[in-house]
């Protein structure tokens, strides 16, 4: 760091050693993330008024990637078998989510969304991006592009950080 200020100072933040610029973006982040909490709570009941929100994610899953293995979904998202199980299971009451054998190997399960379980996701997924656009109207769309790519970034840097 390179003293630029007589009151001692730092490029990278303040004598204090507070690095503002990280923590405005540890502000935001926060921020960014309790609404995005409460909005899959919203998403979720959009799909079905009994889905717990944090099933929204696994059909984002399935939707982008197809039929899993319950394991392999476990590992995407951070949690174990039983949580998948129980999360799985509550999906499938409400036909969600589908299980059929896996044609690679007839020991595996996969799980899959039902033809109820896409249209539902899609309407609320056209729901969501409807929102994204009122509410970045007054955004040049290349802002949104940036915004688009620096969130990549950020995602991207997480997963191979978290591989690690």
């Amino acid at each position: 760091m390179h003293n630029t200020a007589a009151d001692g100072a730092t490029d990278h933040g303040d004598a204090a050693g507070v690095d503002h610029v990280f923590l405005a973006l540890e502000r935001e982040l926060a921020v960014f993330l309790r609404r995005a909490r409460a909005s899959s709570g919203e998403l979720a009941r959009e799909v079905h008024p009994d889905m717990e929100p944090a099933a929204y994610g696994l059909l984002v899953r399935l939707s982008d990637a197809g039929a899993q293995r319950a394991t392999d979904l476990a590992g995407y998202f951070g949690v174990g078998k039983a949580t998948m199980s129980r999360q799985l299971h509550a999906l499938e009451e409400l036909g969600l989510v589908a299980r059929e054998p896996d044609p690679a190997d007839g020991r595996a399960v996969l799980v899959r969304l039902t033809d109820e379980g896409r249209d539902r996701y899609g309407r609320a997924r056209l729901a969501r991006r409807a929102r994204y656009a009122r509410r970045l109207a007054s955004w040049d769309r290349t802002e949104v592009a940036e915004l688009s790519r620096l969130l990549h970034r950020l995602n991207a840097e997480q997963e191979g950080e978290d591989a690690s």
